[in-house]
C-alpha cells in the first residue's frame, strides 16, 4: 500500500494544529461526540481550519446535533478521502470529475470487482482510509469490499453540498452527468436497502420486553425497570420517537392532560390519565412547529411512576443510573437507549441483532397497519412528513394479506 501522500498531509497541516485544536475543543462543547483527545486528533489532523469554522458556524446558526455529527463526519471523510485519492485537499467548489470520482470510488459492481481489482476504489486508497479509521467496510470471505450503501453515498454528497453552501460556493452536484452517473451507480450497486432495525417491535414483541421491567416474584421492580419501562411504552406510543428524541426528552416537554375516555366513541367508557409531550426540535421538524404528540393511558402512568420514584422535576427525563442505583443527572445517550432496547430483547428471549431503537418507529406505524388506521392518522403521531417513508411500512405490513397474490392458492 502506498503511503506517499500521508507526510505531505502532516507538513499541511502542522503548522495550525495547535490552533485547530483548540477550536475542536471549543466547539465539543456544543458536540459532545467530539469530545475526547483521540477524536480530536484525528479530525484536528483532516479538517482544515475553514472546515472547522464552517462547522463552528452551523452549531451557532442552531442545527440539530445528529446533522451537525453527521457533517463533521462526511466533512472528515470526505477530506480524508480526497487527499488519499488525489494528494490533494478538497477543493472548494469541487469540479465534476472530483464528484464523479468520489461515485466511482464508492458504488460499483460487485461482480465486475471479482474480475478487475482496478474497478471501483484503489486498494491503496481504500487501505490509507482504513488506517485512519475512516473506512470500516469489512472485507467478504473472498477478500473483496462491498460497495458504499447508497444511503451512505447519498448522504454524503449532501453534506458536501451542503458544506458548499456554507461556504458561499457553488458545487455542480445536480450537474447532469453527476446525476446521471449516480443514478447508474445505484442500479447497478448490487445492495439493497438495509433497514435500520431488522423486525419491527411491534406491540406483541413490544409487551414481551415491558414484561421484563415487571420485577419478580421476589423483588419489586428497580429503578432501572422503572426507568426502562417508561422508556419503551413513551417512545413507542408516542409515534415511535428517535433515540435521541428519547434521550433528549426534557421534563417541562411532558404536560399533563385532563383524562380520556377510552373509546373516543363512547364518552361513557373508562377515562385513562393523557398527557401532550412537545417534541420541540426533531430530525424534521424545528423548535418552532406545533408538533406536540397526546399519550394516553399505560405510557403516561408509567412515565409519572418513573419520575416520582426517581425524584425527577425538571431537567432529562431518561437518566443514567450508576450500579449502585443512584440516578445521574445527565440524560441517557441515544447511544445508549439502543443498548437499552438490545437488552430487553436479550432478556425477552428475543435476538438482539434483529432490533434497535428504531424498531420503536417502525413497529408503530407497522402496528397502525395491522389495525387498519389510517395512514394520515399514524402519521400525525409519529410526525412523518414523506408519505412515500411512512407508506412503505404499510406495505410490508399489508403483504401477507393481499388477494392479488392468493390467485393461485
Amino acid at each position: 500500500m502506498s503511503d506517499h501522500r500521508l507526510p505531505a498531509i502532516s507538513e499541511a497541516l502542522e503548522p495550525s494544529t495547535a490552533q485547530k485544536t483548540e477550536s475542536l475543543d471549543a466547539l465539543s462543547a456544543i458536540l459532545p461526540a467530539l469530545a475526547g483527545p483521540e477524536r480530536t486528533d484525528q479530525l484536528a489532523a483532516l479538517l482544515s481550519e475553514e472546515d472547522i469554522a464552517t462547522l463552528r458556524h452551523l452549531a451557532s446558526e442552531g442545527i440539530g446535533e445528529n446533522s451537525l455529527r453527521a457533517l463533521t463526519s462526511d466533512c472528515s471523510y470526505l477530506e480524508g478521502w480526497c487527499v488519499a485519492a488525489t494528494g490533494e485537499h478538497l477543493p472548494w467548489p469541487a469540479p465534476v470529475p472530483l464528484i464523479l470520482k468520489f461515485i466511482a470510488h464508492h458504488l460499483w459492481d460487485p461482480e465486475k470487482k471479482k474480475a478487475d481489482p482496478g474497478h471501483g476504489m484503489p486498494e491503496d486508497v481504500a487501505g490509507t482510509l482504513e488506517d485512519q479509521k475512516l473506512l470500516r467496510v469489512p472485507k467478504n470471505t473472498a477478500g473483496l469490499r462491498p460497495p458504499h450503501a447508497v444511503s451512505t453515498v447519498q448522504r454524503r454528497l449532501a453534506s458536501w453540498s451542503t458544506l458548499h453552501r456554507w461556504r458561499g460556493v457553488l458545487g455542480d452536484f445536480s450537474a447532469p452527468d453527476v446525476r446521471s452517473a449516480l443514478r447508474l451507480a445505484v442500479r447497478v450497486a448490487d445492495r439493497p436497502k438495509a433497514r435500520k432495525s431488522r423486525r419491527a417491535l411491534t406491540a406483541d414483541l413490544l409487551e414481551r420486553l415491558v414484561a421484563t421491567c415487571n420485577g419478580t416474584d421476589y423483588a419489586a421492580p428497580c429503578l432501572v425497570d422503572l426507568r426502562d419501562k417508561a422508556l419503551l411504552l413513551v417512545g413507542f406510543a408516542s409515534g415511535g420517537r428517535r433515540r435521541s428524541e428519547l434521550s433528549g426528552l426534557r421534563f417541562n416537554q411532558i404536560t399533563r392532560e385532563d383524562p380520556l375516555p377510552a373509546d373516543p366513541n363512547d364518552p361513557g367508557s373508562d377515562l385513562l390519565p393523557a398527557a401532550s409531550l412537545r417534541l420541540g426540535r426533531t430530525k424534521t421538524e424545528d423548535s418552532s412547529h406545533d408538533n406536540a404528540v397526546l399519550l394516553i393511558g399505560r405510557p403516561v402512568e408509567a412515565v409519572e411512576i418513573w419520575l416520582e420514584a426517581a425524584g425527577i422535576s425538571e431537567g432529562p427525563v431518561f437518566r443514567a443510573i450508576d450500579r449502585w442505583g443512584n440516578v445521574k443527572t445527565r440524560s441517557l445517550t441515544p447511544q445508549s437507549v439502543n443498548a437499552i432496547v438490545k437488552a430487553r430483547c436479550i432478556r425477552a428471549g428475543l435476538n438482539a441483532d434483529d432490533f434497535s431503537a428504531h424498531g420503536l418507529r417502525s413497529g408503530f406505524l407497522t402496528e397502525a397497519a395491522n389495525r387498519d388506521i389510517p395512514i394520515q392518522d399514524a402519521m400525525q403521531q409519529s410526525r412523518h412528513r414523506s408519505l412515500a417513508q411512512a407508506s412503505s411500512y404499510y406495505n410490508d405490513a399489508g403483504r401477507s394479506r393481499r388477494r392479488s397474490a392468493r390467485m393461485l392458492g
